[in-house]
């Protein structure tokens, strides 16, 4: 293992529409303003659907070729996950997460009672805390993630938060309510993010879907579809600037993340051109 390999966060803020994100996120909004951050529009894979769309940011495939098409699919993936080529090459992953994280990549079905805390090196994610409802409060989960990071040092690290959605879901993508959940899980990152880049990791911060106003996704309307895409230390100068409001397309994540791992993307993959990215900076 190469002590000098790249470190990787990505957080996944679950239902997190890109307006809502550009709007209501006042920390992250203004490390882009002072060049600390950089944030593109993402357009999600249809279904806009979770389950597949969690299989999408972590294997770059899309439904059609993965066959995980809606969200009772509950299965082990069938494709090589972020998860999978990072522990092959020699990496420690660590994720917390909702459940179906653990049922793609893991072990399915999940059982709760056993399943929670998993600790293993032959696993892709080798070192995982995963809840199973969607009240699980997002500030207990991220308290999950950095017990993970400070106890077990990964170099991948997968964070997903579910308050969001949750609020979407119970009062719709423009009420009061889904603003407060997106507002608190700023305040959460406002909380770890100055640590995690003092320490030199490369951060994404983005969503699986969006969310419409009477608590619904899984469609093509724009609100259930694009979603913000956070490139903070090295990661920000990692893509082309400039890309004004073309969003990129959603199966593009899973061959960057493994780009900030130092890491090659599955065959499956499909990547940006080359002409796309740009080497890393120095390191913060």
């Amino acid at each position: 293992m190469n002590p000098t390999s790249p470190k990787l966060v990505v957080v996944v803020l679950d239902g997190l529409r890109y307006d809502a994100a550009r709007r209501y996120l006042g920390y992250m909004e203004h490390l882009a303003e002072q060049g600390e951050a950089v944030c593109h529009k993402v357009r999600s894979e249809l279904p806009s659907l979770s389950r597949p769309l969690y299989e999408v940011l972590l294997t770059g495939t899309p439904a059609a070729q993965n066959g995980i098409a809606a969200n009772h699919i509950a299965r082990l993936s069938r494709e090589r996950s972020v998860f999978h080529l990072a522990a092959g090459a020699g990496l420690r992953t660590a994720a917390a997460a909702y459940h179906w994280v653990s049922e793609l990549y893991n072990a399915a079905p999940f059982q709760p009672l056993t399943d929670r805390h998993q600790h293993d090196a032959d696993k892709p994610i080798q070192h995982g805390v995963f809840y199973f409802e969607d009240h699980y409060p997002d500030s207990h989960l991220f308290a999950d993630a950095e017990h993970l990071r400070q106890a077990y040092d990964p170099h991948f690290l997968y964070v997903h938060t579910m308050n969001v959605d949750d609020a979407g879901h119970k009062f719709g993508g423009e009420s009061p309510q889904y603003e407060a959940a997106v507002r608190a899980a700023d305040g959460m990152l406002a909380s770890l993010l100055p640590e995690w880049l003092a320490r030199g990791y490369r951060v994404l911060v983005t969503s699986d879907h969006g969310m419409s106003a009477s608590g619904q996704h899984g469609g093509t309307a724009s609100e259930e579809r694009s979603v913000p895409l956070y490139l903070l230390g090295d990661a920000r100068f990692m893509l082309e600037r400039g890309r004004g409001e073309a969003a990129l397309p959603q199966l593009l994540l899973a061959p960057l993340m493994c780009r900030c791992l130092g890491i090659a993307p599955s065959p499956a993959m499909i990547e940006l051109p080359e002409a796309a990215y740009a080497a890393p900076g120095p390191r913060s």
